[in-house]
């Protein structure tokens, strides 16, 4: 494939997934809760039932109309909120379509969507890491930013960002061409007649903008640690303290069958290999809390880079591993755990990256 067919990343293309993921997440969730709350009601009369699947296809056919139809960055952004969603609909009906029975509430169910989940969360991580710089790529992005241009909505900053695009295009160009279009587009961006208006943030950015002052000011080095500390030991304690207590409690033969006719949903009757599984479910948790009360005893005792990376190998085996277990036992009940767990794995990095040096 030549240089001129590579695929170029869109300026703005980690937000539009993060917006993706976060529009999957709450759609799943609020579909569960809904049909929990409502007695799961079905839409239709006599043999027609009308499933959200369906709503789910349409809401993708949508996202996949919308940027095929309008050339906007609004219009991205509802392409984006609406694949969310859509395939949140979709994917929560896997359990239909993955067994003889139609059996939606198969347990199998939940780990498949949080597996997917975990993929789009995969493939963002990657979105957003920076990738080596190329003129035809810069010069795309640029173009794509004139877009401001064309709402007079350019504001300094962006103003600011594509100058610099635009001048690294010229200096680090393979092709006269290219040279030539930035040093025209430079021109245009020094005329005197170019509008720029002050910064206007709408209200979600603004939010976000006084939050992210907030955390400067008042989330310090010293007290961000003695966060993860604590998330990081209470997680890790939990998990210790309900592995022992399983652990104790099991010494009654029947004790063990009861809790996993109890974990295991619908009255399904626990076979041998259930039972393996939630043997190794159990091992793997015991995994997690060790490696996250170690993390905590080296960032207590002054190891902050070794802790870190310890806390973090932790809690990326919860996320990656552990939880499809557990999911597979509780089904949706562990989302606000898999969602603590994500946000100490966050506040990790940020700690790692505002406070240990690099390597």
């Amino acid at each position: 494939m030549g240089a001129s067919l590579r695929w170029v990343r869109r300026t703005r293309a980690a937000a539009y997934l993060r917006n993706t993921l976060i529009s999957f997440g709450l759609t799943v969730m609020a579909t569960r809760l809904f049909l929990e709350l409502t007695g799961y009601p079905q839409l239709g009369s006599g043999a027609i039932h009308i499933a959200h699947v369906l709503w789910g296809g349409l809401l993708l056919f949508g996202a996949a109309l919308i940027p095929l139809l309008f050339v906007h960055r609004k219009a991205l952004l509802w392409t984006s909120i609406l694949a969310g969603a859509g395939v949140g609909l979709f994917i929560d009906e896997v359990g239909k379509f993955i067994t003889a029975s139609n059996d939606y509430f198969h347990p199998a169910a939940a780990p498949i969507v949080y597996a997917f989940f975990l993929l789009t969360a995969l493939i963002y991580s990657q979105v957003r890491r920076p990738r080596r710089r190329d003129a035809r790529t810069e010069l795309y992005q640029a173009l794509e930013g004139l877009e401001e241009v064309l709402d007079q909505d350019l504001n300094p900053e962006e103003k600011d960002e594509l100058r610099a695009r635009l001048t690294w295009v010229l200096e680090h160009a393979g092709t006269q061409e290219r040279r030539d279009l930035a040093a025209s587009l430079l021109n245009f961006m020094d005329a005197e007649s170019l509008n720029v208006v002050p910064e206007r943030l709408g209200r979600v950015e603004s939010a976000f903008a006084h939050f992210t002052a907030w955390r400067q000011r008042h989330l310090t080095p010293p007290r961000l640690k003695a966060v993860v500390v604590g998330g990081l030991m209470a997680l890790g304690g939990w998990a210790v303290w309900s592995l022992l207590v399983l652990l104790l409690r099991s010494r009654d033969p029947l004790f063990l069958e009861a809790k996993l006719a109890e974990l295991v949903i619908s009255g399904r009757v626990a076979g041998h290999g259930e039972l393996i599984w939630f043997g190794v479910r159990l091992a793997a948790e015991g995994i997690v809390g060790a490696l996250l009360l170690s993390s905590v005893c080296m960032l207590l005792a002054g190891r902050d880079g070794l802790g870190v990376r310890v806390g973090v190998l932790g809690l990326t085996f919860a996320l990656a591993v552990v939880n499809l277990l557990v999911f597979y036992f509780e089904q949706f009940s562990t989302v606000v755990t898999a969602g603590l767990q994500f946000l100490m794995l966050q506040a990790l990095d940020e700690y790692r990256r505002s406070s240990l040096r690099p390597g």
